[in-house]
């Protein structure tokens, strides 16, 4: 496994990221738009049994095909994934924001500790900052570096239009991850997957397609699920998931989005944003 833990000349790189490289070069994920992942994977064979960090050059060629803005340097931790913390897999399923600590003596890795939003503040003073900035960062302390991962936010918007637009360019600027589903079978396939740190927004006006996806994003992990429409599109979305023994709606935002006076498609994509950040603060969003 391998991730950026500093970066000189490209600020841009998604800290996200990560690379998994299998015993027979093969690779899931990339860094760097895949200008460090050839890099990485001929190091792979040399880090030993518990990891090192490595320092890697971007040439001018490299940057771009990758889309960078100019050549620069990183430096990667790459550590067997053996050596990683077991439970760490879990909560990377589960998309939980995890701290890594990794101990250092040189280059060579001595462990890694994990940390949660449990156990966070014994992992010191600059790991429980990074956590509280609620995205991925890394920063090296005495000898050890602090590597926090935070899962990007995922958008499913079910239904186009002008408000579904709006939503997809909005949720860019927050960083956020948006798909738009059409039909019922990719929302309830895209629906599935998400996480508390998550959100769904209906915005289709046909029942037959909100009201199975109002149903699959309730029996989802999703932390916000919006519905758009009058307050008789509702009830009829409301009707059909009583008709299908669905009643407990508490989870469902509708019509979605904060009272903010909202009146344009980018306005409403805004109202709804906002009441998705702040369902998922715990905020009243007043």
């Amino acid at each position: 496994m391998a991730w950026i833990v500093e970066t000189h000349g490209c600020d841009e790189l998604d800290r996200s990221d990560a690379v998994a490289i299998t015993p027979g070069g093969g690779r899931i994920g990339s860094l760097a738009s895949g200008a460090l992942d050839g890099q990485l994977s001929d190091r792979a064979g040399t880090v030993g049994d518990r990891g090192r960090l490595v320092d890697l050059h971007i040439s001018e060629v490299d940057a771009l095909i990758a889309g960078l803005s100019q050549p620069c340097d990183a430096r990667c931790l790459l550590v067997p994934a053996a050596a990683l913390p077991g439970d760490l897999w879990e909560k990377l399923i589960a998309r939980e924001p995890v701290c890594l600590v990794t101990r250092l003596e040189g280059d060579e890795v001595l462990d890694t500790a994990l940390f949660d939003a449990a156990t966070i503040s014994a992992a010191g003073e600059t790991a429980a900052q990074l956590f509280a900035g609620r995205t991925s960062a890394a920063a090296f302390v005495a000898d050890a570096v602090v590597s926090v991962f935070w899962s990007v936010p995922q958008l499913v918007v079910v239904g186009g239009g002008p408000v579904g637009e709006a939503l997809v360019k909005a949720a860019g600027l927050l960083g956020w991850q948006t798909q738009i589903a059409n039909d019922v079978a990719t929302a309830a396939g895209l629906i599935a997957g998400l996480a508390g740190s998550d959100s769904v927004v209906v915005a289709a006006h046909d029942v037959d397609v909100a009201g199975p996806a109002l149903a699959a994003a309730l029996d989802s992990d999703a932390g916000y699920i919006g519905a758009l429409g009058a307050r008789r599109m509702q009830q009829a979305r409301a009707d059909w998931l009583a008709y299908r023994d669905i009643t407990d709606l508490g989870r469902i935002h509708g019509p979605a989005g904060l009272a903010i006076g909202a009146d344009t498609p980018a306005e409403i994509a805004l109202s709804i944003l906002a009441e998705a950040v702040a369902v998922r603060s715990g905020s009243g969003g007043r």
